[in-house]
């Protein structure tokens, strides 16, 4: 499948990935009235550049995707290449990263708690996810190549010293 179908289907994929999970924080903020904490509103500035670095981030990795693994973030389509590369020499899941830096930004944007607390609780759910059901898989299909790759970098919080992958 050549890259330009590829990225054509990612450019379907990922909007409609990034509205529901969207939609959903913005349903959220219903919730506001119940939550007796405030997120304070000097924080609505530090929202839109932490939003707009979580969708930067995103969308570079999806770029990553499409261009060096020949597929797209979505799980039936997913790259057909190990891409080590870019912000995945720094962490393991900058896409979900960049994702919930939006969320977050979102929230802060919309001075809204309980869209910080969905934000968490998504984060909890992709964390669930990627421990039990996407690290096996890459495992299975990648082998030793995902195996280094894991030993050298971290799933969540980015090292300051990039370590080479093993040869």
């Amino acid at each position: 499948m050549n890259r330009l179908w590829i990225a054509l289907r990612a450019i379907v994929y990922v909007p409609l990935f990034l509205a529901a999970w969207g939609s959903l924080a913005l349903m959220c903020r219903g919730l506001d009235k119940y939550i007796p904490l405030r997120v304070p509103t000097w924080l609505v500035a530090p929202g839109v550049v932490l939003g707009l670095a979580g969708a930067a981030l995103s969308l570079t990795t999806v770029g990553l995707f499409i261009f060096q693994g020949r597929g797209t973030p979505a799980v039936f389509h997913p790259p057909k290449k190990f891409v080590p590369h870019g912000p995945y020499r720094l962490v393991r899941n900058p896409m979900y990263i960049g994702g919930v830096a939006m969320l977050l930004g979102l929230a802060l944007y919309f001075t809204s708690m309980a869209m910080a607390l969905y934000a968490v609780v998504a984060f909890l759910i992709i964390h669930t996810f990627v421990v039990f059901a996407e690290e096996p898989g890459l495992r299975k299909r990648f082998g030793q190549e995902y195996e280094d790759y894991c030993r050298t970098v971290p799933r969540w919080i980015p090292r300051l010293i990039h370590r080479h992958l093993p040869n």
